[in-house]
């Protein structure tokens, strides 16, 4: 066998290990990063050796997951942006899908099975039970996808037709196995609201208190 068959079988092999190898990782960043790499060995490969066919599909491949592992990356930044400033859930924007509320229309009723969570773009909405009036800007749902049985705890309507977006507790599930780290930050991110609603429904308790005992 000549040199060239020789340098031709080994490209062939490692070419075949890159693609192995990718199969074998778990969370979507290494995935990505190592898809470059292959995409890359495999043009470089296949140049010299008139493989045109593959070196086309990997042009192509190389650009998406270029574009895919950036996406992902800026994803996780914004998350631990919020965690260490506004608790904003903007970053899930890109996610979510839009849709139109009527004067009276009921978003959720409390007790019944949570599936997906709502960012309030404009409008006027309320917890019905509480009475709280939600801003715009605001998450709501968030809490039932942490909820051991996934039920609401209160009723959301709309008393001011409005723009809402949501995105399914599923969508959410799935952006956490491709990245364990979204999730660590978005579980940081969830818990502090929390603690935030707690702090403000006290505050509105010890108000109510006062304006009474007045």
């Amino acid at each position: 066998m000549d040199v060239s068959g020789l340098i031709s079988g080994a490209g062939g092999f490692i070419a075949s290990a890159f693609v192995v190898a990718g199969y074998t990782m778990r969370t979507m960043i290494p995935l990505r990063i190592f898809g470059i790499l292959t995409n890359v060995f495999l043009i470089a490969y296949s140049l010299p050796h008139h493989h045109y066919a593959i070196m086309a599909l990997h042009l192509i491949l190389l650009p998406l997951n270029i574009y895919r592992l950036r996406e992902m990356l800026l994803l996780v930044r914004e998350v631990k942006k919020s965690v260490n400033s506004d608790l904003s859930m903007a970053w899930l924007k890109p996610f979510m899908t839009e849709r139109k509320c009527r004067t009276g229309e009921v978003l959720f009723y409390k007790h019944e099975k949570a599936e997906e969570m709502f960012y309030i773009v404009n409008g006027r909405f309320r917890l019905v039970e509480s009475g709280i009036e939600l801003p715009t800007g605001a998450i709501v749902g968030e809490l039932g996808m942490l909820s051991p049985s996934n039920k609401r705890t209160q009723t959301l309507e709309c008393i001011e037709g409005g723009l809402v977006l949501s995105v399914t507790y599923q969508k959410v599930e799935e952006l956490y196995v491709q990245n364990p780290e979204f999730g660590f930050y978005f579980l940081r991110l969830v818990s502090a609201r929390l603690f935030q609603n707690v702090g403000r429904l006290e505050a509105q308790l010890a108000e109510s208190s006062a304006q009474a005992s007045s």
